[in-house]
């Protein structure tokens, strides 16, 4: 969960993107690295192996100062898809504000998505969040290669959940963006209700969006559906 340091006028967010083994989770967090505003992001850290680009996490630290003089800075971590380390999941997933969940576009990678997000779920409950209250956005990513689902497809198996779906390419940066931006939005309405950030800090939900995201837009408005 959040954690607040009244003395230094700090409040830490953590968000955490989750998904199966080479969904794209690394690729999310170094394009939004790109493109992030140069005054408000640290040095990405990344730890790679033989068998999985992102052992442990990868840290991305951004954060700007309110009105008040409070302090938000967000922690940005990716967890390995592989199962081997599931350990590690749940040591990354553990007190996370918000999620994304990257899931692989390709046809053939619908029982990993669907396994992994049970495992999402799973370890949501083990390390004490409740899963239904989360701040979640699901992303299928790789929509730049063949044989994917279709959009359509995506919007039946998922239009009766309550989290927004965003169709990205990490590798170009579509849909990067707007998913972070779609996250931050639900990440902002839960601070609110716990820190209460407007009436106490004077941050706007708008504010608390654009003010981590670079001027540009990439990908447009076409690159989200509802869920």
């Amino acid at each position: 969960m959040a954690e607040y340091d009244e003395q230094q006028q700090k409040l830490t967010i953590k968000l955490v993107y989750y998904g199966p083994a080479l969904s794209g989770k690394t690729t999310n967090l170094m394009r939004l690295h790109d493109l992030l505003q140069p005054q408000l992001k640290g040095e990405m850290m990344t730890l790679e192996t033989r068998n999985d680009r992102t052992l442990f996490f990868d840290l991305l630290p951004l954060g700007f100062r309110a009105p008040s003089g409070l302090l938000l800075k967000f922690k940005l971590f990716t967890v390995p898809g592989q199962v081997a380390h599931d350990g590690t999941r749940k040591a990354v997933l553990s007190r996370a504000d918000g999620v994304v969940f990257v899931a692989d576009s390709q046809r053939d990678q619908g029982t990993n998505n669907a396994e992994s997000f049970q495992n999402l779920a799973d370890n949501a409950a083990r390390v004490g969040l409740d899963f239904e209250s989360l701040p979640l956005v699901v992303q299928y990513n790789k929509r730049d290669l063949d044989d994917i689902v279709s959009e359509e497809e995506v919007s039946r198996r998922w239009g009766k959940a309550r989290w927004p779906v965003f169709f990205s390419s990490a590798l170009s940066g579509l849909g990067v963006q707007e998913t972070f931006g779609e996250l931050l939005r639900h990440v902002y309405r839960d601070m609110e209700r716990r820190f209460e950030l407007k009436s106490r800090h004077g941050v706007e939900e708008a504010a608390f969006v654009s003010s981590t995201m670079a001027a540009g837009r990439q990908g447009g408005d076409d690159a989200s559906c509802s869920g």
